[in-house]
């Protein structure tokens, strides 16, 4: 077992779904990565948070493994984030998004965490990608995050990002977009030539798909009779990936499907519930029952 760094962000949000509601509750990307991870290994958090996240709301990361050395805590309001879900729960309304504290947010990697095995880069700026590349100390494995606002927005300094991670986590839309190509297997091929070996593509409902080095893992998305809010799932599900990683003896192909699966399957619960709910309560008997009913829903014997 080996430790993972995430840097990314720490946030308060209020999130509206067809089935209810919750004001200000912890979020962010790094938060969700970070609890996800932990059911797997050690994690070690770099983000920042405003004097008013207090200490009811730090009791999230207790008596879990998070090391909470590289969370900066500074004067004014925590990241905030509001949205709204329609029925079917794919399409979201941002109402407010309020930067705060981590408008200016520069990552200082401690130095107990700059030989960090395996780093996971939040969507965050690419220049800040960088940053944290330039202090970490050649990482086994590293995974960057990214959007469609940095893909348009900045995208020299973003191919420099791909030029130096062992992978890539992005949705099929993102993906389209950063390759300029429709189809995702070609779009895939495309964006492994700018630098990533690796490339997890997000799909939503309908799964993942993973390049590897002799074609592709696909994994359908999980039928589930109660899904309430998809906040956070995707950071969720690179949390389970990585984590779930960094337990492992090497990063090969077996391995990297398994976290395929640890992925999704933690993704699958913290859709369950508003925001943390479900990740926070879910247990280890539960993670292997639902990561065997993937095995069940994919496996098949040869003609």
């Amino acid at each position: 077992m080996q430790p993972v760094l995430v840097v990314g962000s720490v946030a308060l949000d209020s999130i509206e779904t067809p089935f209810g509601s919750v004001s200000r509750v912890v979020g962010g990307a790094a938060t969700y990565f970070a609890i996800a991870a932990a059911h797997f290994t050690n994690v070690r958090v770099v983000a920042v948070v405003g004097d008013d996240f207090d200490d009811e709301r730090m009791k999230i990361f207790q008596n879990r493994r998070i090391d909470l050395a590289g969370l900066q805590r500074v004067s004014g309001e925590t990241f905030r984030w509001k949205g709204r879900y329609k029925d079917n729960l794919d399409d979201r309304e941002t109402i407010y998004t309020h930067l705060n504290v981590f408008e200016a947010f520069r990552p200082a990697i401690p130095p107990t965490y700059c030989a960090s095995p395996f780093v996971f880069l939040g969507n965050i700026h690419p220049t800040l990608q960088l940053e944290v590349l330039g202090q970490v100390e050649s990482p086994q494995f590293s995974v960057a995050d990214t959007m469609n606002y940095w893909i348009e927005g900045t995208p020299d300094e973003l191919r420099l990002v791909l030029s130096r991670v062992d992978g890539l986590v992005i949705n099929d839309a993102e993906a389209r977009q950063l390759s300029g190509e429709s189809n995702l297997v070609k779009a895939a091929r495309i964006i492994q030539a700018m630098g990533p070996k690796l490339l997890i593509i997000k799909r939503g409902e309908h799964g993942v798909l993973m390049t590897r080095p002799n074609g592709f893992f696909a994994v359908p998305g999980l039928p589930l009779e109660s899904v309430c809010d998809p906040t956070g799932a995707g950071d969720t599900f690179g949390g389970g990936f990585l984590g779930y990683l960094a337990g492992c003896s090497d990063v090969n192909d077996e391995a990297l499907a398994r976290a395929v699966i640890a992925g999704s399957t933690m993704a699958s619960f913290s859709v369950e519930a508003f925001g943390l709910e479900r990740l926070l309560s879910v247990t280890r008997d539960e993670i292997m029952q639902r990561f065997s009913e993937f095995k069940r829903l994919t496996h098949f014997e040869e003609l």
